[in-house]
């Protein structure tokens, strides 16, 4: 029998049909030897099952020897097909349905086949390696038939890893309804790259800035180096000494660069909140 069928007993239906439902999800197939449907049902699940590869537990239960189960459950005819979830029925059916069927409606409560790729990708990044991330996430994003979201997350890691021609060519097709708050912090990003890739090299601009500390526009390239080098405290407090001096420098590059820093390190990083205070006490 397959590692991901179980035939349900009266000593572990307690652990199968709530404790395993915890887990994962469980299909309960109420089956009997007298009806003729359940010799077209059960096979076709035990298929699906294997399939799936333990996406979910296909646990069978007769239901001439455990009727006081069948009737706790409310099962009234058979075959009748449960789905368990943290120990309750969230679906059902009743009688043989066509395989179509029966895929949508797992389909309604199973994760996405690219589900799994994007949970490696997301562990990879939580340890540094978003190399090894990538190509996961373009799997999934193919696989997803190029779902915005995943490919929102797909430009962000491309332009961490300075692919920057890659994640706006992904950005360019998110459509207007997809471009949430994750979208506009991978476009801010992708421009501070753009400019800091036409930047001088960051040793030579902090020599420059050192022997010049009054001169603006290198302290302006400066910042845009550190915002790239992950010295973003550094970056802002430039740019916020450019502003004290000049609230328009530059026609205003300097005050829309310092805006799209904090907007591309997103909410939550204590720097952008000691910074976005900062510029609302200047301009207001």
């Amino acid at each position: 029998m397959s590692p991901h069928i179980i035939d349900v007993t009266q000593e572990n239906a307690q652990q199968v049909l709530v404790e395993e439902s915890r887990e994962r999800l469980v299909v309960v197939d109420f089956w009997a030897e007298w009806s003729e449907p359940c010799k077209v049902l059960s096979p076709l699940l035990e298929t699906l099952v294997d399939e799936y590869a333990g996406a979910f537990l296909l646990a069978k239960l007769n239901a001439d020897a455990l009727q006081p189960i069948v009737q706790q459950l409310g099962v009234r005819s058979i075959p009748t097909v449960m789905i368990m979830r943290d120990g309750q029925p969230v679906d059902s059916f009743s009688g043989a349905l066509p395989e179509a069927e029966i895929r949508s409606l797992l389909e309604k409560h199973l994760p996405a086949p690219w589900q799994a790729l994007i949970d490696q990708a997301n562990q990879l990044m939580a340890e540094g390696n978003a190399e090894a991330a990538l190509p996961l996430l373009r799997q999934a994003y193919k696989a997803s038939a190029e779902s915005a979201a995943i490919g929102i997350g797909l430009a962000q890691v491309l332009l961490q890893l300075n692919h920057c021609d890659d994640a706006e060519a992904i950005l360019s097709t998110i459509m207007m309804a997809d471009q949430d708050a994750q979208y506009e912090q991978a476009m801010a990003q992708l421009e501070l790259k753009r400019e800091a890739a036409q930047s001088p090299e960051l040793k030579l601009l902090e020599s420059e800035h050192a022997a010049k500390p009054e001169d603006m526009s290198i302290a302006m390239q400066l910042a845009l180096q550190y915002s790239q080098t992950g010295k973003n405290r550094e970056a802002l407090e430039l740019l916020l000494t450019i502003l004290r001096r000049d609230l328009g420098f530059d026609e205003g590059a300097a005050k829309k660069l310092m805006m799209d820093l904090l907007a591309s390190l997103g909410k939550g990083d204590s720097v952008v909140t000691e910074y976005q205070r900062k510029l609302f006490t200047l301009l207001y």
